[in-house]
């Protein structure tokens, strides 16, 4: 792995490194990514959105309004959303966690970086929404974030975005993993555990993240022949 200072969005970690029980780690946000594109039931107290497109949360302040998304409550309007609320992460804050969600999921020969499909833009976006829970995890990436670089400047006198990606690599591999986490880095795995399951968020319901796992969702079939025989015998049914 080379030394020089990356890029952030172009500084790959080896794509199959493995975590602390042997899984890769694209195999294990795969499975996150799974969860992530099914239906689920809402979360009581968390009041924010489903998860919104990362491609259409940028901010854009020009066009920020308080009167919530297009058309009518029961049929959004979804491809001309509203911004709701500005966001909050200020420009160094955005430039250190574009350099995490790349170390999450850089680019690779399947697909591109977390930054290249705006999970950083997403990821702002979800924080800064006026929701009680949705601004305690953005103290908590605040938090996150300042020890990153605090970290980083510690160990290797630089911040983590200008850090090489050896160097990122030794403080994640630090936090990635809470149950094998040293007492002092605890809270700070407990933040990077929640960095990286919304950047599998983010980075997996984007067309390029659903390519990646293979997942095709409802499209149009010009013909359909039910279910294939293997299902209905495991159903009990052929």
């Amino acid at each position: 792995m080379s030394d020089t200072t990356p890029t952030p969005g172009t500084s790959p970690l080896p794509d199959e490194s493995l975590d602390g029980r042997g899984r890769s780690r694209r195999r294990a946000l795969q499975v996150l990514a799974v969860a992530a594109v099914t239906p689920a039931l809402p979360s009581p107290g968390f009041g924010a959105p489903a998860t919104p497109d990362p491609a259409v949360v940028e901010p854009d302040e020009s066009q920020a309004t308080a009167a919530g998304p297009r058309g009518t409550p029961s049929d959004p309007d979804l491809l001309r959303p509203r911004i709701t609320w500005s966001n909050k992460l200020t420009a160094p804050e955005m430039v250190t966690l574009t350099a995490l969600c790349d170390m999450i999921i850089p680019a690779d020969s399947r697909s591109p970086s977390a930054s290249a499909v705006g999970v950083p833009g997403y990821i702002n976006h979800w924080v800064s929404a006026p929701y009680d829970g949705n601004q305690r995890e953005l103290v908590r990436l605040r938090g996150g974030l300042a020890w990153l670089n605090t970290e980083s400047r510690r160990r290797f006198g630089r911040t983590f975005a200008r850090a090489s990606t050896t160097q990122r690599a030794a403080i994640c591999d630090d936090i990635c993993f809470l149950p094998n986490a040293r007492p002092e880095h605890r809270a700070a795995a407990r933040f990077f555990d929640r960095v990286r399951d919304l950047t599998a968020e983010g980075f997996y319901t984007t067309d390029e993240g659903m390519k990646d796992i293979g997942y095709v969702g409802n499209v149009a079939l010009p013909r359909f022949d039910g279910p294939p025989p293997a299902v209905l015998k495991h159903l009990g049914l052929a």
